[in-house]
């Protein structure tokens, strides 16, 4: 899966960034008006995208569940998905950052596993929440210049369309 993870990347960078298909999806994502107006079908790229992203999610959710802890267990996610959030504000919508945010923060989960096995004394409560304290570290970092934030942002992101038509 990891092989196969690396591969999905590589090819969806190169998709967003050098195929006409990328480049529709993100006039969508900026302007959905100005697409529309040339003739693309926006809600139904919009689904698209959303059915896309369901689907990773759900590959994701088969690997933790399967993989990760081979089987199911209550609290399974342990708060990963707030640390998934903020690795989508951390890379900006750009896929070089997506993969250093995503290793760095599985890096800390796995820091404090290792730090556990070498002895290290501290509290072990401590060091389950290295990745939780490195994740606000890293979110406060970033939102400090909220123009350059809020630049990068996809113009259109959260808001509703409907064909004036």
């Amino acid at each position: 899966m990891v092989y196969l993870s690396w591969a999905a990347f590589g090819l969806l960078a190169w998709a967003l960034a050098r195929t006409r298909w990328g480049l529709i999806l993100r006039a969508v994502g900026e302007s959905p008006d100005a697409a529309h107006a040339i003739g693309y079908p926006v809600t139904a790229i919009r689904y698209a995208a959303t059915c896309f992203g369901g689907a990773m999610a759900g590959i994701g959710g088969a690997y933790l569940s399967t993989v990760y802890t081979p089987l199911w267990v209550q609290n399974m996610t342990a708060g990963r998905g707030w640390i998934a959030v903020a690795l989508v504000v951390f890379a900006a919508w750009k896929p070089g950052r997506l993969m250093l945010g995503a290793y760095l923060f599985g890096g800390m989960t796995i820091l404090q596993l290792h730090a556990q096995g070498l002895g290290i004394s501290w509290p072990s409560q401590l060091l389950a929440a290295v990745p939780y304290l490195a994740t606000i570290v890293v979110l406060v970092l970033i939102s400090r210049d909220q123009k350059r934030l809020m630049l990068s942002l996809p113009a259109s992101l959260g808001q509703s369309w409907m064909s004036k038509d």
